[in-house]
């Protein structure tokens, strides 16, 4: 029995380093030629059935003091923060201490549904109505501003409603931070409170942090920016600048959350392994949800539900004035990628979908540009709900 042991860790270990080795050179090749020894950089994790075959750091974690990029990096992953709210209202529900069908006046009073009833649910699956926040030019305006709590759910409260419950999906961060007022509501703790003890901490994810500006938290990467949008004549169009600073503290359940690759595959494995929630409650996660007229929004509770190549793809990205970030999980194959990006004028998207389809053995074929007409009334700059844009 012994040496059947050896034999089989010993055939384990083969194949493992036969996938780094197959692999290295290709993720090599395409995360250097976007993230250079001398710009702005990535921090990247590839791991199959549960083990990393590939961790690597690229560019500049700091311009203005050259300090390279490293695997153990602290970056703002913005709206894949979006994750954890969702697990937090899960956890609460197996708990009894919410419903997913609850109305959400029920936790957050005199809030203005118009008529409608909006539900936990609704929140989760961005089908609630509720116009995001972010698209508001009076928070926009006054993004530096240190918000109160009663402050941001006043704003709240001026959006319309683009739709009736249900009726259409349509992505709203301020969905997710109602979600973590709900969350603060039941739990009888803040929500970076809650996240720290309830995940955080049991997951060993020693590097996540609740953002803030102000905290000194070691390795934490510069974030940068592209001066496209900035009225200063001394900016060359090209030239790379520091990320603006905003109160992400505002943006709670939505995005907020400082994470490293390492810890996002610790947080992938719990989540497959259900050391946070039930089998039962990872389904309704993962879940591609439907609108009332029974199209599909491909979205589940803080994941998007997407394919690769045929393959069911659970993922999301996120992005702050500074960071992009993404994480793409396909169940069936156990492959997991995250790529974390210190610049927003990056597109890790991208990156993580070919580096996904290279690990499952099924790369995307190769596109000349060069040879591709492009009508123009496409061309132009196009703003994302993250508040990137491209």
């Amino acid at each position: 029995m012994k040496n059947n042991n050896l034999t089989l860790i010993l055939v384990f270990i083969i194949s493992i380093s036969g996938y780094s080795q197959n692999f290295e050179k290709e993720f090599d090749l395409l995360l250097s030629k976007d993230y250079p020894t001398s710009g702005t950089g990535a921090s990247a994790l590839v791991a199959i059935n549960g083990n990393v075959i590939y961790k690597k750091a690229f560019g500049k974690s700091n311009l203005e003091l050259g300090v390279d990029m490293s695997v153990n990096s602290v970056f703002e992953i913005g709206s894949m923060s979006k994750q954890f709210t969702a697990v937090s209202i899960l956890m609460l529900a197996e708990q009894g201490k919410l419903k997913l069908d609850d109305e959400i006046t029920k936790y957050i009073k005199n809030y203005p549904t118009h008529g409608h009833k909006i539900t936990i649910h609704h929140l989760l699956s961005h089908t609630s109505g509720i116009g995001s926040f972010t698209r508001s030019d009076e928070w926009y305006n006054n993004r530096n501003l240190d918000w109160t709590k009663e402050e941001y759910l006043n704003l709240f409260k001026k959006l319309p409603m683009h739709s009736a419950p249900g009726e259409k999906y349509r992505y709203s961060n301020t969905g997710y931070v109602l979600l973590g007022a709900i969350i603060e509501e039941v739990s009888n703790k803040t929500y970076p409170e809650f996240i720290h003890e309830n995940i955080f901490k049991p997951l060993g994810m020693k590097n996540s942090f609740y953002i803030s500006s102000s905290k000194i938290i070691k390795n934490r990467a510069s974030g940068y920016d592209n001066p496209k949008d900035l009225i200063d004549e001394d900016f060359n169009e090209n030239e790379t600048v520091r990320g603006e600073i905003i109160k992400l503290s505002q943006f709670d359940g939505g995005g907020s959350i400082l994470s490293t690759v390492d810890d996002i595959f610790l947080w992938n494995r719990a989540i497959r392994n259900n050391k946070l929630i039930s089998e039962e409650s990872k389904i309704k996660a993962f879940t591609n949800y439907q609108l009332i007229n029974g199209q599909h929004t491909n979205y589940g509770y803080g994941w998007v539900i997407n394919e690769i190549h045929t393959a069911t793809s659970i993922e999301h990205n996120g992005g702050t004035f500074g960071f992009r970030s993404n994480s793409i999980y396909l169940p069936n194959k156990d492959v997991f990628v995250v790529v974390l990006t210190n610049r927003t004028f990056s597109d890790p998207d991208y990156l993580s979908t070919k580096i996904a389809a290279i690990a499952m053995n099924r790369p995307f074929k190769e596109v000349d540009n060069n040879n591709i007409n492009v009508d123009p009334v496409f061309l132009g700059t196009y703003e994302f709900d993250d508040g990137s844009s491209r």
